[in-house]
């Protein structure tokens, strides 16, 4: 890691005193409701995983650019920091590593109690190729998921005009452009004491 290169496992994020937004994205029939009524709607599934992205690029990423089926609506969903430092302080991760874990069955029992899970995935450039540090996704399931969606949400908006303007500019070379609209992500200061399980560097 040199002084230009985050560390291996950072949460980073465009956050405020208050809040931390993370990305999803949904079909228009999901999405457009949330954004208009700044909330999930009934038909978003409370019982079910889901996993929230801080990083704007990994999203972009995982959903390209907007445009693979099922993920055409690119939502901004700003949540309570309470709410956000709440899930990470009861997370777990959602794959065995040796060093971090006692020993696998201890982990599998961890794992099914907790309601939040902790996986780190290789963060993305403007290009979406992979960069030598991670970035983080947290899932969300049982009493974090309906927290996440009925108390913690903050507000949505749709962000997918600008995931396409920033592809735009991607795709015509001018990625000077592009950089300047993503949004402000910096290292989330997490609250001293916070158990956030992290997998060895090599990983």
């Amino acid at each position: 890691m040199t002084a230009s290169t985050p560390p291996q496992h950072e949460i980073r994020a465009l956050h405020t005193a208050t809040t931390v937004t993370v990305y999803q994205a949904y079909t228009p029939s999901l999405g457009l409701p949330a954004a208009r009524d700044g909330r999930f709607p009934p038909a978003w599934k409370r019982d079910r995983m889901t996993w929230i992205k801080p990083s704007f690029l990994w999203m972009m990423y995982r959903c390209g650019w907007g445009a693979k089926e099922g993920q055409e609506t690119v939502l901004a969903v700003e949540i309570t920091r309470e709410g956000f430092d709440w899930a990470l302080g009861h997370a777990e991760l959602s794959h065995y590593e040796r060093g971090v874990h006692p020993d696998r069955a201890t982990w599998q029992h961890d794992l099914r109690r907790a309601p939040a899970r902790v996986q780190w995935d290789p963060e993305r450039d403007l290009h979406l190729d992979r960069l030598p540090y991670r970035s983080l996704q947290l899932g969300l399931a049982g009493e974090a998921s309906r927290r996440y969606a009925d108390e913690w949400t903050v507000a949505i908006r749709d962000v997918t005009p600008l995931a396409r303007e920033i592809h735009e500019l991607v795709r015509a070379g001018r990625t000077e452009a592009a950089s300047a609209l993503l949004p402000e992500e910096s290292p989330y200061p997490l609250p001293k004491g916070t158990p956030l399980p992290v997998a060895p560097a090599a990983a």
